[in-house]
């Protein structure tokens, strides 16, 4: 079942709707979200960065608050080292990213919940995060009206860093005024990124050629964007409280009443567009500082549906699909006691506030865990790394046949690099002993 999840910048909890239907499942309370604040994590629960002047924030830093499907109250609360605005995790669920008030990025293992890894990434506030479609880059958006284009695997690595020129792949900064949302297209590495701003453009960049390919002026600030998934055209949610539909792949019309590359807009919303999320099959689903939620059928440009979550303005909307939790009924009752626990475990410890100084080098990479296959196979649980190699390190402790065998196969495999070295470093001797011996003959041969 697909379901639609709301926001608001003020505690009103979020609002989940069946999307085909439009009946209400359930409110969860205690959550006043920043902008692009709320996340499903690998559909597994819900997760939001909350505004500093919050109920929940009156004590302390902004915290991130987590909730599990079945229950309304909020369960993990985390405090980070500064208010986060943005989040954004992988399908997987493997890490969490959220961007900070200062302007840096902050990432998290969520089986650990440690940090693993921060870095300045702009010079004034994050104010949007999105993955490539591979998940294999990072893109941030902020008020210094830059887009940065971040490699995951080189925030990691130390030797990387210090040989590269700088620690983004890409830096744009055609951007007059702060950015204020980001979407990446299904290419792969090769796919484009759009971004808006509050200098009333939208700007396509290649993520493979690291330039910009078109910049569309709007006759209004755009605060949010959704593209199609066939990349023909995006849609975005001006101020003036009408959805732009901008063409991707079509030349520009000078004739067009909006502007350029604009071929249509939607318009029902009294007040701003602030949010817009497309599911699978073209449903668009807008929200609006009106407190509205509108859901859309593309075809015919009107609107389905109108679902209303508070007297609020709606911040966040995002279209998820919910994940399975059954079993076969022979297990039902065996396991109906154990049920809510498997469940809970489902969901992060507290994110650490700081890196922790004693992890040194230890990998921190997450491993798949095997699930039994009443369950839903998408909803994958993962663990740290680290708690797996605890779990090695127990057995070796106990002499157990398994951790030999273990430990054995290291041992090759140390073998193994080591003898690629040795034959590495012979030929490179060999190199040079032709190198020099070859200087040599000219040299006689250039005094005889």
């Amino acid at each position: 079942m697909e379901v639609v999840i709301a926001s608001s910048p003020v505690d009103s909890g979020i609002g989940c709707w069946d999307l085909r239907s439009g009946a209400e499942q359930l409110r969860y309370r205690s959550c006043a979200s920043s902008p692009h604040g709320l996340l499903s994590v690998a559909r597994r629960f819900l997760a939001s960065s909350q505004v500093r002047d919050s109920p929940a924030a009156a004590s302390a830093s902004a915290p991130i608050f987590f909730w599990s499907w079945d229950k309304p109250q909020v369960e993990v609360r985390s405090f980070p080292a500064e208010p986060i605005g943005p989040l954004v995790s992988n399908s997987e669920g493997t890490y969490i990213i959220g961007g900070g008030l200062s302007g840096t990025i902050y990432l998290w293992e969520m089986a650990s919940g440690k940090l693993l890894n921060k870095w300045r990434a702009h010079y004034r506030t994050v104010t949007c995060l999105t993955l490539s479609d591979d998940e294999s880059l990072l893109i941030s958006g902020s008020e210094d009206g830059c887009v940065r284009v971040w490699s995951l695997l080189m925030m990691f690595d130390d030797m990387g860093k210090m040989s590269a020129r700088n620690l983004y792949r890409y830096s744009f900064s055609e951007h007059a005024l702060r950015v204020t949302d980001l979407v990446s297209g299904y290419g792969l590495c090769n796919s484009i990124v759009i971004s808006s701003s509050e200098d009333h453009t939208c700007k396509v960049w290649s993520l493979s050629e690291g330039k910009l390919l078109r910049s569309i002026t709007f006759p209004s600030i755009v605060d949010a964007i959704a593209m199609d998934q066939g990349e023909h055209a995006f849609y975005a949610g001006g101020r003036d409280g009408k959805i732009y539909i901008a063409a991707l792949n079509a030349e520009s019309n000078p004739n067009s009443i909006y502007g350029m590359f604009i071929i249509g807009s939607l318009y029902d919303h009294s007040k701003a567009i602030t949010c817009l999320a497309l599911s699978t099959d073209g449903t668009l689903v807008s929200g609006s500082e009106d407190g509205k939620i509108r859901v859309w059928d593309t075809k015919s440009q009107h609107v389905t549906r109108i679902l209303k979550h508070a007297k609020a303005p709606v911040n966040n909307v995002l279209i998820i699909r919910q994940p399975l939790r059954g079993c076969p009924p022979a297990l039902a009752n065996a396991q109906a006691s154990l049920s809510r626990k498997r469940l809970n475990l489902s969901l992060p410890p507290p994110l650490s506030k700081y890196i922790d100084p004693t992890d040194g080098d230890i990998e921190t990479k997450a491993v798949n865990l095997l699930l039994p296959p009443w369950q839903d196979p998408e909803e994958r649980k993962y663990r740290s790394s680290n708690i797996i190699k605890k779990q090695i390190k127990e057995l070796q402790q106990q002499r157990s046949s398994g951790a030999a065998e273990m430990e054995l196969e290291r041992l090759r495999l140390e073998c193994k690099r080591s003898i690629q070295m040795v034959h590495q470093w012979k030929k490179m001797y060999q190199d040079l002993q032709n190198l020099c011996v070859n200087e040599l003959l000219n040299g006689v041969q250039l005094g005889d």
